[in-house]
């Protein structure tokens, strides 16, 4: 079944609903780098991973395409993969139905989708503050790495480097873990190519796996919009934004 709608005009990224243009695409990527607008409450679900939704069920961004005036993403069934999921080919406006939940296609990006839940107790939910703020790691984190809290956003965000500077992963498979249940893992790197992946965790969940990065390319993580500036031997370099691109 695919599910795909008329995309809104526009671009805009960043964390915490800032709507300003992003970086230049990834190369092999035509653009637009992103399409339609993504409410400040809405559900970031990020490229290569996948994110718990109230009732039991997920979601994940498992493809993505563009022609350089459009883009489309395959979203698939369920926080994790798993054979037989059932997958949909949107665009922004498309209504995706999620084990008897329903949510609206709000922007797609090359790095993330952005959903909009239909029922206000879906929203409530996904809003609600969790038992915590303490990471304690596996699934008890699910309260902190699947909402949209504006607390726990916030302290996601405070537990990276500030606006303007800089964070480095190094390439030996070390782990870099945050203080809301987000970890971080270089899982290869191409100094050669100029090319490197990461992969991100949070609550025993692979919410994100960006491959064929390279200098300018935006990725999120924790809510928290960053453009890869460095591809060394040795480490990726992320930095901040200082203020949402005009």
């Amino acid at each position: 079944m695919l599910l795909l709608a008329s995309a809104g005009c526009g671009s805009s990224a960043g964390d915490g609903g800032d709507e300003g243009a992003t970086a230049a695409p990834p190369v092999r990527d035509k653009g637009p780098v992103c399409v339609g607008e993504a409410p400040a409450d809405g559900v970031r679900v990020l490229r290569g991973g996948g994110f718990r939704l109230p009732g039991g069920t997920g979601v994940q961004y498992a493809g993505a395409s563009a022609d350089g005036s459009s883009r489309t993403a395959t979203l698939r069934e369920g926080a994790r993969y798993e054979e037989g999921q059932r997958e949909w080919k949107v665009a922004v406006g498309a209504r995706v139905p999620l084990a008897g939940h329903a949510y609206t296609v709000r922007q797609v990006c090359s790095y993330r989708v952005v959903l909009e839940a239909a029922s206000a107790r879906d929203a409530s939910a996904l809003a609600e503050a969790p038992a915590s703020m303490t990471s304690t790691g596996g699934e008890a984190d699910a309260g902190l790495c699947f909402t949209t809290n504006r607390a726990v956003l916030k302290a996601a965000a405070d537990g990276f480097p500030a606006e303007g500077e800089s964070l480095s992963l190094v390439g030996n498979g070390g782990v870099r873990r945050f203080p809301t249940g987000l970890s971080l893992t270089v899982s290869y790197l191409d100094a050669e190519a100029g090319t490197a992946g990461i992969a991100a965790n949070c609550a025993a969940v692979p919410v994100a796996a960006y491959e064929e990065l390279r200098v300018g390319d935006p990725l999120e993580l924790g809510g928290v919009l960053f453009e890869v500036t460095d591809v060394t031997e040795a480490v990726v370099r992320l930095t901040r934004p200082a203020a949402p691109r005009p």
